[in-house]
């Protein structure tokens, strides 16, 4: 390692990569450490949402209700393995508790703070960088095929309006398709959010390695971090794949994997590793034209320049990266029964990866209560690339002890109570 280090980032996808680039332009040396490629884990195989849309979390009043009665069914779009699991079981009692109005907004503000912070930091990033991530400004769609549900939907829209500015325009009958000619005419109505917008995130991860290879930081690939070494308060070293590692600052932005190096920090990570898949086709002539979210079926799908991608659902079923088939299938019947012409061409990537789940739906980003020269960026959930840049921003702020751009308190690590 090079004397003249300033930090080690432990994790090369959004979070390690937006960290990494936001350090470097406050003038340190970096390098990201990565046990597999760069940007090769959750950041890779999303639908590349950059949402505002998604302030609400999944902690809804009445949540645990709606999904209880299918959650241990392999074929629903929410599934939880039946198992002996004390992290997993505490994790979700946590959950369910958090179903709640005042717990639901403490957390809707926090995640709208990094939503918004983000998409303004997306347009500062492409403006100042010469990369091209296939980013198109066409809003996201929320289709429904029930009316019921349809409706049912108004009350999330109506409060993301009165509380955080969010605009929804409603579509139904001969106007939804007009405004997308692929969905079926038999469909009950959408809601259009005009101010969220999408990207190919291959593309981004790929675009953001250049960049920090130009910035001048160091790209560690194939290594794994065993284990954080500390003393008096601080961390010393790294135990690595590649030999230990010394730098004055340390970033750990594993996502799913962060709670396995997390016994040194002083506080715990309820990080849960929630499974969700992809496939990619080449895009059809005929096929959407907008990015929507089939809501029922939890499936999304995404339309990019080089390619169409449906992806979503989730799997509580452990560190367990296999492919399950019947989430596939679940993608093609979602597709079938609201599009006109359901996606028909050759898979050119299969793909699954581990989004890391807290129980309150809000992420963790924060200084480590033990280890004070270690800040972990972790946690993001569903929204992890909706909130990359705002992420990478605040942690290089908290790094060089800068005025946040926006408030850090509602992330801290110490909400969770001590390790």
């Amino acid at each position: 390692m090079p004397d003249t280090l300033d930090a080690i980032v432990v994790g090369g996808g959004a979070m390690g990569c937006a960290s990494a680039y936001y350090l470097a332009k406050q003038g340190l040396q970096v390098r990201v450490v990565e046990a597999g490629r760069i940007g090769g884990g959750a950041s890779h195989g999303n639908c590349g949402y950059i949402c505002p849309s998604h302030a609400l979390p999944l902690t809804a009043p009445g949540a645990v209700g709606k999904t209880i009665g299918s959650a241990f069914n392999p074929d629903a779009a929410l599934y939880i393995k039946p198992r002996l699991d004390p992290a997993l079981w505490s994790w979700l009692t946590r959950f369910a508790s958090r179903c709640r109005t005042k717990p639901m907004m403490q957390a809707a503000q926090a995640r709208n703070a990094l939503l918004a912070s983000s998409m303004s930091l997306y347009r500062e990033l492409l403006a100042d960088e010469s990369i091209d991530v296939e980013w198109e400004d066409r809003g996201l769609l929320f289709v429904f095929k029930s009316a019921e549900e349809f409706e049912a939907y108004g009350k999330g829209v109506e409060l993301a309006r009165r509380e955080f500015g969010v605009r929804f325009d409603p579509y139904e009958g001969s106007r939804l398709t007009e405004l997308e000619p692929a969905l079926r005419p038999e469909l009950a109505g959408a809601w259009h959010c005009p101010t969220d917008a999408h990207l190919r995130p291959d593309r981004l991860m790929t675009a953001m390695r250049g960049l920090l290879t130009t910035a001048g930081v160091e790209l560690s690939e194939g290594v794994r971090v065993q284990h954080i070494n500390g003393a008096g308060g601080q961390a010393t070293s790294l135990d690595t794949s590649a030999g230990p590692m010394r730098a004055p600052l340390f970033v750990l932005t594993t996502g799913a994997e962060a709670p396995h190096l997390a016994d040194r920090l002083g506080c715990r990570l309820p990080i849960q590793p929630g499974k969700g898949y992809s496939i990619t086709l080449p895009r059809p002539a005929s096929g959407p034209t907008m990015p929507m979210i089939l809501e029922e079926s939890h499936v999304a799908v995404t339309p990019w320049a080089s390619g169409l991608r449906i992806g979503s659902t989730m799997e509580f079923v452990g560190y367990d990266r296999s492919i399950n088939r019947r989430r596939i299938e679940l993608f093609r019947r979602a597709a079938a029964e609201h599009l006109v012409e359901a996606p028909t061409g050759l898979v050119e990537e299969e793909w699954s990866g581990w989004r890391p789940m807290t129980y309150d739906e809000i992420p963790c980003i924060g200084r480590a209560p033990k280890l004070k020269n270690v800040i972990v960026a972790a946690g993001h959930g569903m929204i992890g690339m909706s909130t990359m840049t705002a992420t990478g921003k605040l942690v290089s702020e908290l790094a060089t002890d800068a005025t946040p751009h926006i408030d850090p308190a509602p992330y801290a690590l110490e909400r969770f109570g001590r390790g």
